[in-house]
């Protein structure tokens, strides 16, 4: 495994399992297998209705707490101050922990974005009582960090995004470089996990000759090319999958380099088409929802 250092000294391993649009049913299994494989990064979120499962497999596995990252997200339901606060005891609740290792904002909600400093401002409080161990943020584009970090005191940690070789956010990643925030791709191997309603009628990255080719020069599937490609830039990748032979394969791909070329040639597939909603269109009327408490 590799590592990467936040900005407030946390270790975090680079690759993950994510656990975005998996059944609760199947939440469980997956984190399992990935623990039995040696993943030690789970990511979730309380929109995703898992948490449940993520934290009842962290318990079944006998794996050491001191040895887990565990990583979600506050929906924007649950943004205000208070609010927030009580987000954090419901997530807490489900995951069955104590304190997270990674707490960060779903979306910025632009259209009510006092409400997001408002949430951020309760992640600062949250990390100060050491209750997270590391705050963030998720799909935050360079005027909505702009307008948290002239608001708010502490730097995120990490910005998670969309970015895979066909949408790679180039302003928000050299912006997230320069202020020391981490990015964190979601859907990093693309055109396997997406928002529903959004490139139906995509093409799929590990389809593109380019990739396929360079798979082919490694010995190595289209998957582990592109995590490869995520890994090399500095950035974490959390892919997600149920079936065991693909989360085995996703986590086998630190034996190999690409060279600067084949970096080169993955970075000139950008497409500039985004795979989920523009975070303008997140607002409360269009994707609130309430966030049951925990059982």
């Amino acid at each position: 495994m590799e590592y990467l250092t936040l900005n407030n000294g946390v270790r975090m391993p680079a690759l993950g399992l994510g656990v975005f649009q998996t059944p609760p049913e199947e939440t469980r299994a997956a984190v399992a297998a990935a623990l039995d494989l040696g993943y030690r990064h789970i990511d979730t979120a309380a929109a995703y209705g898992n948490e449940n499962e993520v934290g009842q497999a962290l318990r079944d596995s006998g794996v050491p707490r001191e040895e887990l990252f565990v990583e979600t997200k506050i929906w924007i339901s649950d943004y205000g101050y208070d609010e927030t606060l009580h987000g954090f005891d419901k997530s807490a609740a489900k995951l069955g922990l104590d304190r997270i290792d990674l707490l960060i904002l779903h979306q910025a909600l632009p259209s009510d974005f006092e409400r997001t400093t408002a949430a951020y401002r309760a992640l600062e409080t949250l990390l100060a009582d050491g209750r997270v161990r590391a705050i963030g943020v998720s799909n935050f584009m360079v005027e909505h960090l702009t307008a948290l970090l002239e608001a708010t005191s502490v730097v995120p940690a990490v910005n998670q995004l969309e970015i895979h070789p066909y949408f790679q956010q180039r302003a928000v990643l050299d912006f997230d470089d320069a202020h020391g925030i981490v990015n964190q791709a979601w859907s990093p191997i693309g055109g396997i996990t997406f928002y529903p309603g959004y490139g139906e009628d995509r093409r799929s990255v590990l389809q593109d000759p380019v990739v396929t080719r360079i798979a082919a020069e490694h010995g190595r599937s289209p998957a582990q090319v592109l995590l490869r490609w995520g890994l090399q830039q500095g950035r974490s990748v959390i892919p997600k999958s149920t079936r065991r032979e693909r989360i085995a394969e996703n986590i086998d791909v630190f034996g190999f380099s690409l060279d600067a070329g084949q970096l080169a040639a993955l970075d000139g597939l950008e497409t500039g088409r985004r795979g989920g909603p523009e975070p303008a269109d997140v607002t409360l009327a269009t994707y609130g929802r309430a966030i049951p408490e925990a059982a």
